[in-house]
């Protein structure tokens, strides 16, 4: 049953939960910028919670299916309609055959998915189907969909009753101000101390330079660096430093002036130093941070990051409760 592509939106790849294993060969993992919203799309369709879904960001597709079918909308507040009816968020829905799935106007976050039954069958590259657009992997043909695009999709899902819906508290979106909680880094020590504080109680927000390689943030104070002899190999600006990994979430701030998030599509290491990493359990919520949204780095340690990542594998557990 292919789904007739008739816009695309502004956006709008196919993405999993990535692929993990290559990393170290400079290909990132890839897949949803919020993990937590594909995972629960999924499960609304009885599918796989790690079955291929499209990631839309800001505007949504206009999609005819071929088949009746069933289909879920997760992540953003971005209200789907059915056609020109409009329907629920998190939410089982059902459509038959000749109708057209499109979108209204965003109301909050920055990413939705959208989720079929059977899941979407795109051929997989090193084991996903997600879209790494730079590396021409995954997606259709290694690109973002666009109009006249027959997406496949597959046969193998459980049966969900229609209206079946994820309680309101376990969908997980930031807050206002946005809060990410940051575990310092290896690098810190290149900073004052007094200029770390300020970078952790400044208050940023979201530049227009934000997708699924980082998000940059503005508006708070330079970062001031501790005096040194730049190190062989590594370059004359303070923020250099000689080449290294780079973890997901880790932050850089080239020059000392704009903070830079790294996330599912960056490069795996070079030459900016980090002044910390965005803890696990707070990723999936830049991707849903529009630009000029109001962001706080908060400082925390390792109990605090593994106690919130219990958290949300806590959140994950009440929302399979849903289906049991």
């Amino acid at each position: 049953m292919p789904i007739n592509v008739k816009s695309a939106g502004l956006a709008t790849t196919i993405q999993d939960l990535g692929r993990p294993g290559y990393y170290h060969l400079g290909i990132p993992v890839g897949g949803a910028m919020d993990r937590l919203a594909l995972r629960a799309a999924n499960m609304l369709v009885g599918n796989d919670e790690g079955a291929a879904c499209l990631e839309a960001v800001f505007m949504g597709p206009e999609l005819e299916f071929t088949e009746d079918t069933q289909i879920a909308v997760t992540g953003a507040e971005l209200p789907p309609k059915i056609d020109g009816e409009a329907r629920e968020t998190w939410t089982t829905l059902s459509v038959r055959k000749g109708q057209v799935l499109s979108f209204d106007y965003l109301r909050a976050g920055a990413r939705a998915y959208i989720a079929v039954a059977g899941g979407i069958d795109t051929a997989a590259n090193l084991g996903s189907r997600s879209t790494y657009a730079i590396g021409a992997l995954g997606g259709i043909d290694g690109r973002a969909i666009q109009p006249g695009d027959a997406i496949p999709v597959g046969r193998d899902f459980r049966n969900v009753a229609e209206g079946t819906s994820v309680p309101r508290n376990l969908r997980r979106m930031p807050g206002n101000p946005a809060e990410l909680r940051v575990l310092p880094g290896l690098y810190v020590h290149r900073v004052t101390e007094e200029s770390l504080d300020r970078f952790f109680s400044d208050s940023w927000k979201v530049a227009s330079e934000a997708d699924r390689m980082g998000y940059r943030f503005q508006g708070g104070s330079p970062i001031e660096f501790v005096d040194r002899e730049p190190p062989f190999g590594a370059g004359s600006d303070p923020s250099n430093i000689t080449d290294a990994c780079y973890p997901y979430g880790s932050i850089q701030i080239p020059s000392g002036t704009e903070p830079i998030i790294l996330h599912r599509d960056a490069v795996s290491g070079g030459g900016y130093f980090m002044v910390g990493t965005v803890i696990s359990a707070d990723m999936d919520l830049i991707g849903q941070l529009q630009p000029h949204t109001e962001t706080r780095f908060v400082r925390v340690n390792m109990h605090t990051a593994l106690s919130a990542r219990r958290v949300r594998a806590a959140t994950l557990d009440s929302i399979r409760q849903t289906f049991a």
